[in-house]
């Protein structure tokens, strides 16, 4: 048997564009690398800060973005994605850009949670910011119209933390903080019958938030374990 190959690395197929900051990546946070059962390659967008990314709209960045994404497919990553949601703006342009798949945000999974479900339930978006998150991203991210948001801005650790980089996080404040929304949310929206987080720092708080709300529970975790199986189908026989 001859191999031959013209790539910088080999068994990593899932490339992960990450926003420079420095808050704690716990387990199962995207960004921590133990979250994953398989391996991923990670590469940092250099002044991509959530603030910017968020809050600022990502103006300027897409630029970074692809040419961060090229040098992840270069060394041998047959797909893309990120972490954090709001990049759903960068969707379409990243798409064009690169010969790869590429998924850049949980939310691109709404609609099909919307179809899985029963008569009269509507999935509901978590996000760490619902003044933020405008119809430019839902629309990117072809979410149906009229789904609802809830976000945790209005709690005391999460949002505050991560969106403003701090480098130290109250892990058991955060997880109330999403209890709390997620309760809220339910209460304001009785008929939702699932609930998807936008953020990828979400993921560590699922389990608790099924819990809570007795509702399933979609993250970026779903869509990047899709997206890996199909770079990497598991063998049969």
């Amino acid at each position: 048997m001859i191999v031959t190959g013209n790539q910088s690395l080999y068994g990593v197929q899932l490339g992960i564009l990450m926003l420079q900051a420095r808050f704690p990546r716990i387990p199962g946070d995207m960004g921590n690398a133990r979250t994953w059962p398989f391996p991923v390659r990670y590469k940092v967008v250099r002044g991509a800060s959530p603030d910017k990314v968020v809050r600022g709209g990502a103006e300027g960045l897409l630029p970074l973005f692809i040419e961060a994404a090229q040098e992840l497919i270069e060394d041998g990553c047959l797909g893309i994605t990120t972490n954090c949601g709001f990049l759903s703006l960068f969707q379409r342009e990243l798409s064009e850009a690169l010969q790869v798949p590429v998924a850049t945000s949980s939310l691109m999974q709404a609609a099909q949670i919307q179809m899985m479900l029963p008569p009269g339930k509507r999935v509901g978006i978590l996000t760490i910011n619902s003044t933020s998150l405008s119809q430019k991203h839902l629309d990117a991210a072809g979410v149906p119209a009229g789904t609802p948001v809830m976000g945790t801005e209005g709690g005391r650790e999460f949002t505050r933390a991560i969106l403003n980089d701090e480098g130290q996080l109250d892990v058991d404040a955060a997880r109330q903080d999403m209890l709390d929304a997620s309760r809220a949310f339910v209460e304001e929206h009785p008929e939702l019958g699932a609930i998807l987080f936008e953020c990828t720092n979400m993921i560590p708080y699922a389990a608790d938030v099924q819990e809570a709300t007795g509702l399933p529970v979609y993250s970026i975790y779903n869509l990047v374990g899709w997206l890996q199986e199909s770079l990497a189908p598991r063998p049969f026989g």
